[in-house]
C-alpha cells in the first residue's frame, strides 16, 4: 500500500506527458529537460506567490533553470539545420 501511495504521490508531483514529435534520442532527452524545466518553474511560482520566497530569488533560480535548459539544448544539437548533402 505504501508503494501505491508514493506512485500517486510522484505521479501528482512530477506528471508526465507523452512525446508526440519526431522520435529521436535527443528529442525525448530535451522533452524530459523542457517538462522538468516547467515544473520547477510553476513550484517557484508557487513558493514565490505564497511568500515562502523572496521575488528576487525566485527571478534568480528561474534564470538559472533557463540556462540550464538552454545549455541541454545546445549539447543535444536540437534546432541546428542538418548538414546539405550534394
Amino acid at each position: 500500500m505504501e508503494d501505491f501511495n508514493q506512485i500517486v504521490k510522484n505521479e501528482l508531483l512530477y506528471p508526465r506527458s507523452r512525446y508526440y514529435g519526431e522520435f529521436k534520442a535527443e528529442n525525448l532527452v530535451f522533452n524530459a529537460n523542457l517538462q522538468e524545466f516547467a515544473q520547477k518553474v510553476g513550484f517557484i511560482a508557487c513558493l514565490q506567490t505564497s511568500g515562502k520566497l523572496e521575488a528576487h530569488q525566485a527571478y534568480k533560480d528561474i534564470e538559472t533553470l533557463w540556462e540550464e535548459l538552454k545549455k541541454s539544448k545546445r549539447e543535444l544539437g536540437i534546432g541546428e539545420e542538418p548538414p546539405i548533402s550534394s
